[in-house]
Formats: C-alpha cells, sequence, structure tokens
C-alpha cells in the first residue's frame, strides 16, 4: 500500500508538472506558427495586389521587339550611308 501512495506522489510531484511544462511550450510553438501564418497572409495579400501590372509585360516586351527591329534596320541604313 505504501508503494502505491509513492507512486501516486511521484505522479503528482514530477509527471503533472512536467506534462504541463511540456504542453505550454507546444501550445507557444503553435501560437507562433499562427502569428507567421497571419503576417504570411496579410503579406500575401499585398504582394498579389502589386502582380496586378504583370500582364501589361507582353505588350512591354512585343514593344522592344518592335524598337529593336527598328532600330536594328536604322543603324543598318546608316551604315550603308556612312560606308558610302
Amino acid at each position: 500500500m505504501a508503494v502505491w501512495w509513492i507512486a501516486n506522489l511521484v505522479g503528482l510531484v514530477v509527471v503533472i508538472p512536467l506534462v504541463v511544462v511540456l504542453a505550454n511550450r507546444v501550445i507557444g510553438y503553435a501560437h507562433e506558427c499562427q502569428r507567421y501564418a497571419d503576417d504570411i497572409l496579410v503579406h500575401g495579400v499585398l504582394l498579389s495586389g502589386n502582380l496586378d501590372p504583370v500582364p501589361a509585360l507582353a505588350d512591354t516586351r512585343d514593344a522592344v521587339g518592335e524598337v529593336t527591329a527598328g532600330a536594328v534596320r536604322y543603324v543598318t541604313a546608316l551604315d550603308r550611308v556612312v560606308s558610302t
């Protein structure tokens, strides 16, 4: 019977506080993960707002191609004029 009381006392003094401390640490890390997730959500929404002009990059690429072709024609013609 005395062993039973000693086991109960060890459980109350050692095991239960250890479980509480470990659970507290796990809950703290879970709250930290939640704060990171909220931060990612806020900044992800702000980032998506900055991506609205991305389709205009295709128009810019096409315009650069046209300007480059015109510049090549101009330089070629200028080279012929200067060479003669």
